[in-house]
């Protein structure tokens, strides 16, 4: 293990992999990525696989899109050689209240304002797209062709080859045990292989940002919570778009493979670390994903596991650095949608390192806007 590095990134996951090839792509050098188990073992590899720019906040809708761009043409960008699985087949969102139809109206009109083309459909359009769905108690939905899937595992992998090949060390079974700051400056990362010594950290950590933070005396306000997911076995492909309802409480997807992945967040949640998987969820996912879309009934499933969520008061990330404490820096707390939005986060996180102007302003979604009571809420999460 080297003893020095101009940064060291905790976190092996879409965030930190991904800043680690910006910056050394823009010429930082004596880049290390420390995780704490293997490379996207974390909230990363155990996510939905969902990408989508259908969101209710202008910043999300930014972040979104520039990333879908991103991912369009990821393995060329990185030279990668296998394929990280994009697939734009869309998500069909399903509005069952007045409410939700009132929010859905609001959302296709900022999303189509800032280029992004989702609109409202019927329930006879949407029937054309799903015709073997469930749509009793449906009022209507919203649809974006450009969103989609891509695998987790392969375009974290992209990132960790691409940054490898610019210098870039990634030590994985690596554990932090703490950080040392003298004079409110970062002066070394101590974990379980050795010391760093380092004036700049950041914090990509996923559910353990918050720990990581405690090591320099800042309490972030994440609440990690234990989400489940389930897959099946392969099966021809019969379902394009990814169906999801925020007031029902779901999202079924084919992968490209032809296995179906599928998960709902428990509400009331409580913060927990734990990843273990639950009968419970097995038998109420299963309930819902039959009633939803009936041919899964004869689709067996094969594996279940959970995953974090790192949730923030508001549901967005907080991107940037502690004010009086130089050099550490935040990339957490992205409420489920830390993989959809790796790519951009990427770029940004390096922009703002390297002291650069970012190409999309992330001044309020620092760690400070809950203290001034700033919250940019997204309503539209699962």
């Amino acid at each position: 293990m080297k003893n020095s590095a101009e940064i060291v990134i905790i976190g092996g996951g879409i965030s930190g992999l991904a800043t680690a090839y910006n910056l050394a792509a823009r010429g930082m050098k004596d880049i290390i990525v420390v995780e704490r188990g293997y490379i996207a073992s974390g909230s990363t590899g155990r996510c939905g696989a969902g990408i989508r720019q259908q969101w209710g906040t202008e910043m999300n809708c930014r972040l979104s899109k520039a990333s879908c761009e991103i991912l369009e043409n990821l393995e060329e960008i990185l030279d990668y050689k296998r394929s990280i699985e994009f697939k734009q087949g869309g998500y069909l969102l399903f509005a069952t209240t007045e409410k939700e139809v009132e929010q859905f109206k609001k959302n296709v009109a900022l999303q189509n304002s800032l280029g992004i083309n989702s609109k409202i459909l019927s329930i006879e359009e949407a029937l054309e797209i799903v015709p073997d769905m469930n749509t009793e108690g449906v009022m209507s939905f919203a649809f974006h062709q450009k969103d989609g899937h891509a695998n987790p595992f392969q375009t974290t992998f992209a990132y960790a080859e691409a940054a490898k090949r610019l210098g870039v060390e990634i030590y994985t079974y690596t554990t932090v045990r703490g950080i040392e700051v003298k004079n409110d400056r970062i002066e070394s990362v101590i974990t379980d292989k050795g010391e760093i010594k380092t004036h700049r950290v950041l914090n990509a950590a996923g559910g353990f940002a918050k720990d990581i933070g405690r090591m320099v005396g800042v309490e972030l306000p994440l609440k990690p919570e234990r989400h489940e997911i389930l897959v099946t076995e392969p099966v021809e492909t019969i379902l394009g778009p990814m169906l999801m309802s925020f007031s029902w409480n779901f999202y079924i997807q084919q992968e490209p493979n032809g296995t179906f992945i599928m998960g709902y967040g428990e509400q009331d949640n409580p913060e927990s670390q734990g990843v273990n998987s639950s009968w419970h969820f097995a038998q109420e996912m299963a309930r819902k994903a039959i009633r939803i879309y009936p041919p899964l009934s004869k689709v067996r499933v094969v594996r279940q596991w959970a995953g974090l969520y790192t949730m923030t008061p508001d549901s967005q990330p907080i991107y940037g650095s502690v004010p009086g404490l130089d050099g550490f820096y935040i990339a957490a707390g992205f409420s489920g949608h830390g993989f959809m939005f790796g790519p951009i986060t990427g770029v940004l996180m390096a922009e703002y390192i390297l002291g650069e102007e970012p190409e999309i302003p992330i001044d309020m979604l620092d760690a400070g806007r809950f203290e001034r009571g700033e919250l940019i809420y997204e309503p539209s999460v699962v």
